[in-house]
């Protein structure tokens, strides 16, 4: 398959992706099945963001995510699950914790989630080649920020090399 057209056939994941805005992730306390498949189904198209049962009760049991209350998941810790998905190719999870705490200690979780939100169609755009450069996120540029767009960056550099490789197999 020629470049130009394998190019083609993976930017149209990139048309088809865009996250949940914070107050359309169900605030009704979802179980961990209803939990997993509504971010699996809000990372489609890129088969690498994905999170299973098992994961997200380890994220649970390590303290990266508060524990459910009575098996609910609530909606920020779905928000943050939903980074968890986006950060967890490129994070140890060493590293995870730092971010999360990092994030927590700047940004309130609805704040943080609308960052993550706009960051990735502006990284996914970038690195797809749909537009020459970066757009600057939000009113101010913070090293917090910084940091959550290089995560993001990494991730979507590794979905870009998964998608054009599966292409040309």
């Amino acid at each position: 398959m020629e470049n130009s057209s394998i190019l083609d056939h993976i930017q149209s994941d990139v048309a088809k992706f865009s996250l949940p805005a914070f107050n359309e992730i169900p605030d009704i306390g979802l179980y961990l099945e209803q939990t997993c498949q509504f971010i699996n189904q809000s990372l489609a198209p890129f088969s690498e963001l994905y999170l299973t049962n098992s994961m997200i009760s380890n994220y649970v049991k390590k303290g990266i995510i508060e524990k459910p209350i009575k098996k609910r998941y609530s909606r920020q810790q779905i928000a943050r699950l939903i980074f968890i998905a986006f950060a967890k190719p490129v994070l140890s999870l060493d590293n995870l914790k730092i971010a999360i705490k990092m994030q927590d200690n700047s940004y309130n979780i609805d704040i943080a989630y609308q960052y993550l939100r706009e960051e990735s169609i502006n990284c996914l755009e970038y690195v797809y080649q749909l537009k020459t450069q970066l757009d600057n996120i939000g009113k101010t540029q913070t090293a917090e920020k910084e940091i959550l767009r290089n995560i993001i960056l990494a991730a979507v550099h590794e979905i870009y090399l998964n998608s054009y490789f599966s292409v040309t197999k």
